[in-house]
């Protein structure tokens, strides 16, 4: 019996190289995710970065070519991924003067990783379907270890055949993806994960800070609730950076405003009640006026111990 027709996902898998693919966006997190791309997923890449130098920078490491405008790096590809800061950098590279969105071709899917509000990735999705393309909102979680190594959790808002094309190149930076709802969904989902978080990093600055002022072994503490029901992802990598003062450890304090910005935002227009995560975003203000902007979100505890 002959093998049954391969499906165009499929195909795609078993002939990646094919893929043309542009990158958007060379930041802490877009820097690798690029590599990726290119490196693991075998992909002719180009990339664009507002500041020129680093797109050569990155060019010279993992080879693929650079292009001066977004446009230019969108022209003819069949992917085009952007990483961006917010909702108007993400309308400068797509809908701008230069933007890619002008140079899609008919068929090609844009993926955005920025985390951005779920009304621009509804904008921009009704655009490029009237442009004749797709676009996924597809913002990511595991922060600037989890993009270095390839291991990123991708929450995708779009079209189940989008999606389905989509995946297989994205799989080269991510270890779980998942497709969320319509346009928006994917956008919706990381609010929700930036409000947990932002809830289970404060719950552990104070079990730290309770602890060290009852006198007792944190490390000893840990190491016995973290393997019961109060054991989290934050508690097994952060606690032992956070006991010994130390915040330089990944996602800044000042991108955790801008994301919770977006999560109470949108909570305003659902109706939906966030009272812990209105509080921590106040205590993280406070964190940068004491100077830690750039500290990661585990500084939570230095607040206490000030």
């Amino acid at each position: 019996m002959g093998r049954p027709k391969a499906t165009q996902s499929e195909s795609f898998v078993e002939d990646r190289t094919m893929a043309s693919v542009a990158f958007l966006g060379l930041g802490v997190m877009g820097y690798p995710m690029a590599g990726h791309l290119k490196n693991k997923g075998g992909h002719d890449l180009t990339v664009y970065n507002r500041t020129a130098a680093r797109a050569e920078k990155w060019v010279a490491e993992h080879g693929g070519r650079s292009a001066p405008t977004p446009h230019e790096a969108a022209e003819g590809k069949d992917f085009v991924f952007s990483c961006v800061g917010n909702d108007d950098d993400l309308r400068e590279v797509t809908i701008g003067a230069h933007g890619a969105f002008q140079a899609m071709k008919k068929g090609a899917v844009f993926i955005d990783n920025t985390t951005a509000s779920a009304e621009v990735a509804r904008e921009l999705a009704e655009k490029a379907s009237a442009g004749g393309f797709a676009f996924l909102d597809a913002p990511v979680s595991g922060g600037q270890a989890g993009a270095e190594n390839g291991f990123l959790t991708v929450m995708v808002g779009g079209e189940q055949a989008d999606f389905d094309r989509a995946r297989p190149v994205i799989d080269a930076y991510a270890r779980m993806v998942g497709l969320m709802g319509p346009s928006g969904a994917g956008q919706l989902t990381k609010m929700i994960n930036q409000i947990c978080i932002a809830g289970l990093v404060q719950g552990l600055a104070e079990g730290l800070h309770f602890g060290k002022r009852a006198g007792l072994d944190v490390e000893k503490v840990v190491e016995v609730i973290s393997k019961g029901a109060a054991g989290s992802w934050q508690m097994e990598n952060r606690h032992k950076t956070m006991n010994a003062g130390k915040y330089d450890f990944g996602f800044a304090v000042d991108w955790m405003r801008k994301d919770l910005k977006i999560c109470l935002e949108e909570a305003d227009r659902n109706g939906a009640k966030l009272p812990v995560t209105a509080l921590v975003d106040q205590f993280y203000k406070e964190v940068q006026g004491m100077g830690g902007r750039r500290w990661d979100t585990s500084s939570l505890l230095a607040r206490l111990e000030k």
